[in-house]
């Protein structure tokens, strides 16, 4: 079985791996329609993910890289991954919570901590339990303290890859202390073929009438800003590429699109559509559903393509982009923001969908 290869083209031996005395390996997932998604353990990572084009072929559509040995090193440490225990980026490093200051997360982006820290959910090794041919659970118990944050976390995430050929991430979280998260997947996307050098021409829709602007380090002012009449504004279809230079504090900021969108919903935790994206060279069609209030959309604006991914290719800026469904960044403190504390016998739950159909 170790020298089993996927549709992908990658090698099951080479996600076998000793890390922290903990087994990784490499999980392949298909459906009745032939669509395959791999995961890693490892950071709970999407490695793979091949979908028909409207030509029927399939073809893989994340970012990625060939081998654990690759991910330990990689200049994009979060290809594919879960992020936590908070996804995005809190201000300072420090929160209070109940009156407690705690201000020892690690300071990995500019002034400010993100994804969870040095050491985050992206790159330890969690334990895997395939359900079955098309489902598998992974989970990962953060301990207290780990990273700055208070309790110990249990945390399961499953993946599905449904005969509709739908990617569903199930997220459920328990704590022992008061605690913040905020989970999120970080998949790199491009609907023509993981490679292609560039998402300018793919059609983005976001079902958002509010982003949250930022300062120069990721962090948002606080209060949300129409997206009407900016770049910013994808509620009807516009090409990634078509306004990504404009002239615009929040794209000078983010050298392109790393911005969250607040997503138009009747009730919280609605499952409902946040987004949609299309190739134009493909016809993949890929819609997005989300019970978060939230979706960072990050354009790929700092991949350098200085290495070689997935079958020899290289990721140069912009050739991939993600659709981070979450809670705001920097919500431990920014209490006007929907909430992101986790007690003791509260469960946290969250559903996010990628569906893939042509066009």
């Amino acid at each position: 079985m170790k020298n089993e290869s996927t549709l992908s083209g990658l090698t099951v031996a080479n996600f076998s791996k000793q890390i922290d005395g903990k087994e990784t390996m490499l999980c392949i997932l298909t459906n009745n329609k032939g669509a395959e998604l791999t995961i890693t353990n490892y950071g709970a990572k999407i490695v793979s993910l091949m979908v028909p084009d409207r030509s029927g072929k399939l073809t893989d559509v994340v970012t990625g890289h060939n081998s654990i040995d690759e991910y330990l090193v990689s200049e994009e440490p979060y290809f594919g991954a879960i992020c936590g225990r908070y996804g995005n980026r809190i201000a300072g490093g420090k929160f209070t919570l109940d009156g407690v200051v705690y201000d020892k997360l690690a300071i990995n982006n500019g002034p400010n901590s993100l994804h969870g820290g040095l050491k985050g959910f992206n790159s330890v090794v969690w334990d895997l339990n395939k359900i079955d041919g098309q489902t598998v659970e992974l989970k990962y118990t953060s301990a207290d303290g780990e990273e700055g944050f208070p309790g110990k976390l249990d945390t399961t995430v499953t993946y599905h890859l449904s005969d509709d050929n739908e990617v569903v991430i199930m997220y459920h979280a328990v704590t022992d202390k008061p605690t913040v998260l905020n989970l999120t997947n970080h998949s790199y996307f491009n609907l023509s073929g993981q490679g292609d050098p560039s998402v300018y021409d793919h059609k983005l829709t976001i079902n958002a009438d509010y982003y949250l602007p930022t300062d120069e380090t990721a962090i948002p002012y606080g209060p949300k800003e129409k997206v009407e009449g900016t770049p910013m504004d994808f509620r009807t279809p516009h090409e990634v590429g078509e306004r990504i230079d404009e002239d615009f504090e929040a794209l000078n900021f983010g050298k392109g699109y790393d911005h969250t969108y607040i997503l138009n919903k009747k009730e919280e935790n609605e499952l409902s559509l946040c987004a949609r994206c299309v190739s134009p060279k493909t016809g993949i069609v890929m819609e997005c559903y989300t019970t978060q209030p939230g979706v960072q959309l990050y354009t790929g604006n700092w991949m350098t393509g200085n290495f070689v991914g997935k079958n020899g290719q290289r990721y140069p800026a912009r050739a991939a982009l993600c659709l981070e469904t979450q809670h705001y960044p920097d919500s431990p403190n920014k209490p006007e923001y929907p909430s992101t504390v986790l007690r003791p016998g509260e469960t946290f739950q969250s559903k996010t969908i990628y569906k893939f159909t042509i066009e």
